[in-house]
């Protein structure tokens, strides 16, 4: 018999560029805003995903400044820190976070009403944050 070199590849990884540290698709972190509603007409709007360098209290004390309303920086074990705003602060959020320079536009989401939360109700009161489950929409489009 004839000896032929026969050559297995290796095993092919269709994300690796996208895994890669300096890949652009892979690397984007957003900042994402989202709205929950409280009870009745009262609603909040929640602020997530500012790099870290960045005083959330003073991007908080402009945003309550600006927009007339109040809020608080919650800290979350999985989340890091989020920012807390009363009403529906959603696009005027964006827009500011544009117009200060510390997001990109394309580096924001924002999330629609239509999102499910569930409570964790091991926590205070006045240290109860909502967990998000996204419409089956939201993650289609997102």
């Amino acid at each position: 018999m004839s000896d032929i070199d026969v050559q297995i590849p290796a095993a092919f990884d269709p994300f690796a560029d996208a895994n890669a540290e300096n890949s652009g698709a892979g690397s984007k972190e957003y900042v994402h805003i989202r709205v929950q509603q409280r009870n009745g007409r009262k609603s909040l709007t929640t602020v997530q995903g500012l790099k870290k360098e960045f005083s959330y209290n003073k991007i908080l004390k402009d945003l309550k400044k600006e927009f007339c309303c109040n809020g608080t920086v919650v800290q979350d074990p999985e989340l890091g820190q989020v920012i807390q705003l009363q009403g529906d602060q959603r696009k005027n959020v964006s827009t500011f976070l544009v117009q200060a320079g510390v997001v990109k536009k394309d580096h924001i989401k924002i999330h629609e009403q239509h999102m499910e939360h569930e409570t964790d109700v091991n926590l205070p009161d006045n240290n109860r944050l909502c967990y998000y489950i996204m419409c089956p929409n939201c993650i289609e489009n997102h």
